[in-house]
């Protein structure tokens, strides 16, 4: 009797199509999108894009979210990220520095969300930061955690006593933070719900700045002053 074909086949040939692959790039940044957002970022028609979200949905790469009237889409969680990330590593295993030398490609190996996350030149340096500090350790399992001094790291980083405190509680649970292997640097950046946490709070205080039409993330004047003393 013949073998079943693999499952990864149905999903490569769902993101195989361009105008899906570009959308699943679209929420790699981590924000929700409507359809006909998604639709005038790549092109199409909102019919042409509702059939491409079906298909979407159906394989599980995507997960939908309603709210009164509207619909927005989301990735279906950070395995599917992951999973778009690696792939992009293997496509671009050739010598691409002069593409990134390109404008277009700049911001986004700067800095840029890897669904909630900081990835790019700064998300490495923010993960080497930690270790160097020492604010994140290796636990007995070998995974990384909170140090006990991380707290006067979280406070120069302008964190509350409720959220750091939060932080410390949730330091517990597993996949807390974790290493990541970045698209463009080839080195590790951190993922994680403390790496989700980190660049939320550097785009609420005014530090980074997302891009309304992709992932690029820019940092801002006194942005660069607090990243810089955080990062060193």
């Amino acid at each position: 009797m013949r073998s079943p074909e693999p499952r990864f086949a149905y999903i490569a040939s769902v993101i195989a199509e361009p105008s899906r692959a570009r959308m699943l790039a679209l929420l790699l940044g981590g924000e929700a999108r409507s359809a006909g957002e998604l639709a005038r970022a790549v092109s199409i028609t909102p019919q042409t894009a509702s059939t491409h979200l079906a298909q979407l949905l159906d394989a599980g790469l995507v997960k939908l979210r309603a709210q009164g009237r509207h619909r927005y889409f989301t990735l279906a969680d950070a395995d599917v990220a992951h999973l778009l990330e690696a792939l992009s590593l293997v496509v671009e295993r050739d010598d691409v520095r002069s593409r990134w030398d390109t404008p277009a490609y700049k911001p986004l190996k700067y800095a840029r969300s890897c669904y909630c996350h900081l990835a790019g030149e700064l998300g490495v340096r923010q993960r080497d930061a930690l270790l160097a500090q020492r604010v994140l350790v290796h636990g007995a399992d070998g995974a990384l955690t909170l140090s006990q001094d991380a707290a006067k790291w979280l406070r120069n980083a302008r964190f509350g006593d409720d959220a750091i405190a939060s932080l410390q509680r949730d330091a517990t649970k597993k996949r807390f933070v974790y290493s990541c292997m970045d698209w463009s640097e080839r080195r590790e950046h951190l993922a994680g719900v403390f790496a989700t946490r980190l660049l939320t709070h550097f785009v609420e205080m005014g530090w980074l700045r997302k891009d309304k039409t992709g992932r690029a993330l820019a940092t801002t004047p006194p942005g660069v002053r607090a990243l810089s003393m955080l990062f060193g």
